[in-house]
């Protein structure tokens, strides 16, 4: 018998294709879903003044700020261990929060130039997708490197909350373009391993997919907010 790279038969291979394809098809459904319900709330947001208002000239702003993160850490792995149901819910919980967040760019750059770094964020993301998703070249090493990177540039995205430089703010922005274009193909490579570690069975296929929805969906925004900083035109500037 021969067998490709994952030790599946020629003859099972079309029926681990087949699933495989429904199984990434729902990932990338899941994701849409929740860049469409966070785009929808940050529009809503950024585009009502009292709104607005009430979050980012009061405290509230905080509360916020860090709704998301805390969401995603007591949340984000147990996706997996949850029912699809408990896991979409999450997702849309956490969607939307971060939607909340979004709402800020908004009032800081024209609508325009939010669409236009949107398409240029979704090409870079489908390229990069599609090549995680093709390519035989197995991408661990490259995802433990950026993982790494990913460390540093949060901790210097904290540090630089307090220091507020413009050269640091740069720095963060071009190298987080690089680590989130580079974990965009990794993940998508490990979501593909992960459907395959799962050997056909598909009690756990919806949870897993929507769990994979979270971590490109994650990747799509950082890679958006990083590209912001150099396609966005500030209100007033254009």
């Amino acid at each position: 018998m021969k067998y490709n790279n994952y030790g599946f038969t020629k003859e099972a291979n079309s029926y681990y294709d087949e699933g495989l394809r429904a199984y990434m098809l729902s990932i990338y459904q899941n994701m849409s879903l929740a860049l469409g319900i966070s785009a929808l709330v940050a529009y809503i947001v950024g585009n009502s003044a009292p709104v607005a208002m009430m979050i980012f000239t009061t405290p509230l702003v905080y509360i916020v700020m860090f709704a998301p993160l805390i969401h995603i850490f007591f949340f984000g792995r147990k996706l997996m261990s949850m029912n699809k149901q408990q896991a979409m819910l999450h997702l849309g919980i956490f969607a939307t929060l971060n939607g909340l967040s979004l709402g800020s760019i908004f009032l800081i750059y024209t609508s325009a130039s939010i669409a236009k770094t949107f398409f240029i964020t979704a090409s870079t993301f489908g390229v990069m997708s599609l090549y995680g998703y093709t390519t035989k070249k197995d991408l661990t090493a490259a995802g433990s490197f950026v993982y790494m990177g990913l460390i540093g540039l949060i901790i210097a995205s904290l540090i630089n909350i307090f220091l507020r430089s413009a050269a640091l703010d740069f720095a963060v922005s071009f190298i987080g373009v690089g680590i989130f274009t580079i974990l965009t193909a990794y993940d998508t490579q490990k979501l593909k391993s992960i459907y395959y570690s799962m050997n056909g069975t598909t009690a756990r296929a919806g949870s897993i997919a929507v769990y994979g929805a979270l971590t490109l969906y994650l990747d799509f925004i950082n890679l958006f907010t990083m590209l912001l900083h150099f396609f966005g035109i500030r209100k007033g500037d254009d």
